[in-house]
């Protein structure tokens, strides 16, 4: 096989090997660093009407889209005069700063100011991601004041702190993650050589994808989230894969010399890393389906950093080992370790004997971590993503208290003329959906040119476009398109307003002479939940068809697979379980929050994948030991007592890969680490070392059923 032949050279001229990696290594290191720098936002951001509707909002009708706010708290003691004077000293500065291109002050609109609390505009031709310079200096411009004080927020602001955060948060984790990652491996191996090999493997991996990723990210859109997804999948993976190879490597040893040890480790081990590395990059690629520039970074980013792992774990550490191989075989197993492999021995035999109740246990402590579930609650992240102290989220909920009130949508009706010019009719057509929208119960309010004067319906079709009224039309239309404010009295993300804006497209789509568009935050919001949960089932279908085929094939069963399968979805099920408990109740000193809206996704891609190693690690083991012994029992047990302690390691491994991140200061990402090591917990003990073999002892030779050959 291919992946054999590629140990073969790497064993014959490990030096050469070893030597391209080091070149790639050096050529890529130097731009992963840079990987920051091209990335651009958040990138959950669906290609519909939203982004149209908003365009032509700030083009045509002044309302900028996403600008930056600038929140001013006044003491009690300072005067209006004073404080206004403050408002206006500051809006000054900013006028002259490099890419803004509008100030919209409380001197101009006098609803911007309340009492002891003021805000203005800056709007920018920059795009939110080109921002951080322009922050910097307008922060740096800004006026101080003994008795008054001026905060910068809105979107920009927030998530230029979530990628500072994010950033943070990743070499925090790194520094935690990888050293508890050496002493797992340290105790496991009982050896510095067998111990730092993954470890380099899994660095190595890291940074060469990272520069890849740079290079990539100068012709594509990346989301920033790559940045925490690339170290915490390559990290997990790599090593895993490291461990299981030198884990059987050394094993090997202890019978053979160095050229046959790592012939037999490459044809079972080598075996299992290239057929995890397929189910996991199958996982990956499933998240495809959705098409948000967040999912496809994310995933391209994961697939990358996981062709780059199984690729070294197939060339370079071959070539290592063999180089390293008198280190290796000194490592010998010490008689603990020996004695730990009693303590397996017994745990499997103990499972097996009790195959029904061992079960039963298991699934129901499976389904108590799964009852949780009911109290999961999703949402596209905002301010709240960062900690309570970060001054952009403060003046976010401030602003939103005083002034726009996050209990009522705004959404943007544009209605756009046949021919590019409204006719009579048109207009009075417009005239009776207004009408309609201000009877509408679910509406609080409707601002249009119709609520500006007084007029009878017939007259309006005349009066639009003279300029008698001019005054009157020019603020709501615009080469051809009419704009209708609409306030709703439910929240952006409620059910009720998106399910609200989606009657406007179809509207639209019905209409022969006028064509209804939407914008607002909840348009924004049901283009992204439709665009996730329109395709999750096509996730789902691709992830769940693709990962049986390859483990058909590979075990020659129908059984195997489906089990497998199953196995993930539990603890998939029950990791979501436990994120639900922990964020509902805000245990642990963690805020009470909802799961960002992408996590679910992310951890059912990238746990099916990662759990998938230990299933397959788990299983080849067990058909490995089926095909020489053509007993069940004895290959279920032969494969438990063989695995079970890198199984533990390997997962010991990931948690302390994962876990660390939970320590972040981003919501997301404090998700995504829980999510992650809690999923491969519950994996590696109660579904791997219980109810796995359990089953397999019960199911007997029908775990090896196929219907196109019969049991030999």
């Amino acid at each position: 096989m291919g992946f054999q032949m590629l140990a073969v050279i790497s064993q014959r001229f490990p030096r050469i090997v070893i030597t391209i990696w080091a070149i790639l290594l050096l050529l890529f290191g130097m731009d992963a660093p840079k990987l920051p720098a091209v990335l651009k936002d958040h990138g959950l951001l669906a290609d519909g009407d939203y982004m149209k509707v908003q365009r032509l909002l700030a083009e045509q009708f002044h309302i900028p889209d996403n600008p930056v706010i600038l929140l001013f708290e006044r003491e009690a003691q300072l005067s209006t005069l004073e404080f206004k004077r403050f408002i206006g000293i500051a809006t000054y500065k900013l006028e002259g700063l490099q890419g803004v291109s509008d100030i919209i002050s409380p001197s101009e609109q006098p609803a911007m100011m309340k009492g002891n609390y003021a805000y203005a505009i800056m709007v920018s031709s920059y795009t939110s991601y080109e921002m951080d310079s322009l922050l910097e200096a307008a922060a740096a411009s800004l006026p101080v004041h003994e008795s008054a004080t001026v905060t910068m927020t809105g979107k920009s602001v927030v998530q230029r702190d979530v990628n500072a955060a994010s950033e943070r948060d990743l070499r925090k984790a790194e520094m935690i993650g990888i050293p508890i990652a050496f002493v797992v491996l340290l105790f496991a191996f009982r050896g510095i050589v067998p111990a730092i090999l993954p470890v380099v493997i899994g660095m190595t991996s890291v940074t060469i994808t990272m520069g890849l990723m740079y290079h990539l990210g100068l012709a594509l859109t990346l989301s920033n989230f790559v940045l925490n997804v690339i170290p915490m999948v390559g990290l997990a993976l790599s090593i895993d894969f490291a461990l299981l190879i030198v884990s059987r490597f050394r094993e090997e040893l202890e019978t053979s010399d160095a050229k046959q040890a790592m012939a037999a480790t490459m044809d079972t081990a080598g075996r299992s890393v290239l057929l995890s590395g397929v189910c996991a990059g199958l996982g990956l690629a499933g998240i495809l389906f959705i098409p948000l520039p967040i999912f496809t970074s994310v995933a391209v980013g994961a697939i990358a950093v996981l062709t780059v792992s199984v690729l070294l774990t197939l060339t370079l550490l071959p070539a290592l080992l063999t180089l390293l191989s008198p280190f290796m075989r000194a490592a010998s197993k010490p008689r603990s370790l020996r004695h730990m492999r009693t303590l397996w021995h017994r745990w499997a035999s103990f499972v097996m004997r009790r195959p029904v109740i061992m079960s039963l246990l298991a699934s129901l402590l499976l389904i108590s971590m799964l009852m949780p579930l009911n109290k999961l609650e999703i949402a596209i992240p905002d301010a709240s993503s960062l900690p309570q102290q970060y001054a952009s989220r403060v003046a976010s909920q401030s602003f939103a208290f005083h002034f726009d009130s996050p209990s009522n949508a705004h959404v943007y009706l544009l209605a756009q003329s046949g021919n590019g010019r409204f006719e009579a009719e048109e207009v009075v057509a417009v005239h009776d959906v207004v009408k309609r929208l201000e009877r509408d119960p679910l509406v609080a309010k409707v601002d249009s040119v119709f609520s500006t004067i007084a007029m009878p319906r017939e007259k309006w079709g005349d009066s639009i476009g003279s300029e008698a009224y001019a005054p009157i039309w020019k603020p709501y239309m615009n080469e051809g398109k009419l704009l209708v404010h609409v306030i709703l009295k439910e929240s952006a993300a409620s059910a009720a307003a998106m399910d609200w804006v989606r009657k406007w497209e179809q509207q639209g789509d019905e209409s022969e002479k006028l064509r209804w568009q939407a914008g607002g935050e909840a348009k924004y919001q049901q283009e992204v939940y439709d665009a996730i949960f329109n395709n999750i089932k096509y996730v789902v279908l691709f992830i769940f068809t693709t990962n049986f085929i390859v483990l058909a094939i590979a075990f020659r069963s129908i059984v195997i697979p489906l089990k497998t399968i199953a196995m993930n979805v539990l603890s998939l099920g029950a990791s979501f379980g436990i994120l639900a408990w922990i964020f509902d109740e805000g245990i642990g000193g963690i805020d009470a929050s909802s799961i960002a809206i992408m996590i679910p996704v992310f951890i059912f891609g990238l746990v099916f994948g990662i759990s998938m190693d230990y299933g397959v690690f788990l299983v080849s083991r067990i058909y490995e030991a089926y095909r020489k012994s053509g007993c069940n029992e004895q290959a279920i047990l032969t494969g438990l007592v063989s695995t079970s302690q890198m199984i533990t390691s390997a997962a010991a491994i990931l948690i302390a890969v994962t876990a660390p991140f939970a320590l972040g200061e981003v919501a997301g990402v404090r998700q995504l680490g829980i999510g992650i090591a809690v999923a491969i917990l519950v994996d590696a003990t109660i579904i791997r070392l219980v109810l796995v073999p359990s089953l397999m002892k019960w199911l007997g030779h029908w775990n090896w059923w196929t219907p196109w050959s019969r049991r030999e």
